[in-house]
């Protein structure tokens, strides 16, 4: 069963060379490594260029944002499984794609979803927070529940069937993407109860008040574009299931 690992990345010559590392050290050997590069100006490609013989496919353009990005890697891809490593990011071991790939095999279902950590920015191993996703119940979603996306594994059947990213949102179309894959179109999800990703600390959605309600009105239209209504406290819900992260 292939694999394809996509990381789209921008000036990210601080974190890029852990990222890439962090996917070669990985136990599993079935992988396709893609890289989406918006049109770095730093040292980014020049680090990228140094893995190119490790590297299935790379590519260095203006873009229309990150879901962009992604959605260009979507289509680059041969694996039958979708992955997203942000440059940001960095698998919490070795052996996440083994174990991944064996739920998928064992449970022939559409989706895996884990647990991730969030981290310090400068110190992967200081611990922030956990997002400890939990077991999905069908509506979770009306009560403000989401898994983490970058922990969101799919099979590619899905975005084919199901389509691509929305670029006309901002910040919020990860979470249409799994609202409609997850609740309106019920794709069959398996929960890997696992840390796997540590993401550093500060995402465009979290910094700030006007942050915050920015992302809810995108919330809201997520909803909207799909053509369904959440209840009154659904978006109240979907902040406040953050707090019990750091505990």
């Amino acid at each position: 069963m292939k694999i394809s690992i996509i990381t789209v990345c921008l000036n990210a010559e601080a974190t890029i060379t852990t990222c890439i590392n962090s996917v070669l050290e990985q136990t599993y050997t079935n992988i396709e490594y893609i890289i989406i590069d918006g049109g770095s100006t730093d040292n980014t490609l020049h680090i990228i260029k140094s893995y190119s013989n490790q590297i299935s496919f790379f590519s260095s353009e203006p873009d229309k944002g990150l879901y962009d990005a992604l959605n260009k890697g979507i289509l680059k891809s041969t694996g039958e499984i979708i992955a997203f490593l942000h440059a940001d990011d960095v698998y919490a071991n070795s052996e996440v794609i083994e174990n991944y790939i064996h739920a998928f095999k064992t449970y022939n279902t559409d989706g895996v979803y884990a647990n991730i950590c969030y981290t310090h920015q400068y110190n992967l191993k200081q611990i922030t927070r956990v997002w400890k996703s939990g077991n999905y119940k069908p509506n979770a979603f009306t009560w403000g529940w989401m898994p983490p996306h970058p922990s969101l594994l799919l099979r590619k059947s899905c975005y084919m069937q199901l389509g691509l990213f929305r670029t006309d949102m901002s910040i919020s179309a990860d979470y249409e993407l799994m609202l409609r894959f997850i609740h309106v179109h019920n794709i069959t999800l398996y929960y890997l109860n696992q840390n796997v990703i540590l993401m550093r600390q500060g995402g465009k959605s979290n910094t700030g008040f006007k942050a915050r309600i920015n992302a809810h009105r995108q919330d809201y239209l997520a909803w909207t574009y799909n053509r369904i209504k959440p209840k009154w406290y659904t978006l109240i819900l979907k902040p406040i299931n953050k707090i019990k992260q750091f505990f």
